[in-house]
């Protein structure tokens, strides 16, 4: 009567770190002079890999842009890569996917945006903090985005066989 147990689902955050880290301040020392207030661009992406077995890395790359609208100047540039090592076991393989792009990125953003914050504050600027991001409406938004392109892709297709 020994039924085999189920095994139960595992996810663990074995490691947290800064992948990647850079700054740029291209007019420097006279932009430190400006008073007019940089518009931010910030561009948001994330990837993930697989180490070995279950172990999983995901990494949450920010590139924020401060720049003077006026005067078309970049006061500074920085990207960072947040990375962060994932040990998932015993969970079904299409929720995987959910959980490298949208659980494994919720925990990573608030280290990155630590780190912009903190590298933007050391550079000599006031510091930038993000806003929150939902991981999970980039993820469905990406999935839409994918299935749309494949239909438009099968239909291109169709109507180069006719």
């Amino acid at each position: 009567m020994t039924e085999p147990q189920q095994q139960q689902p595992v996810f663990v955050i074995e490691k947290i770190y800064v992948k990647d880290l850079s700054l740029e301040i291209p007019h420097a020392p006279k932009i430190f002079l400006e008073r007019e207030a940089p518009e931010i661009n910030l561009q948001l992406a994330n990837s993930d890999s697989v180490i070995e077995g279950e172990i999983h890395e995901v990494v949450v790359t920010a590139t924020v842009t401060a720049r003077l609208k006026e005067k078309d100047k970049v006061m500074f540039l920085v990207e960072a890569h947040q990375a962060g090592i994932f040990r998932i076991q015993n969970v079904p393989g299409n929720e995987v996917e959910p959980v490298l792009n949208v659980l494994c990125p919720n925990i990573l953003f608030p280290y990155l945006r630590e780190t912009i914050s903190d590298t933007v504050t050391r550079a000599g600027f006031p510091p930038v903090i993000l806003n929150p991001v939902n991981f999970e409406a980039i993820y469905h938004q990406k999935k839409q985005q994918a299935a749309a392109g494949s239909q438009s892709d099968q239909s291109a297709d169709n109507t180069t066989r006719h």
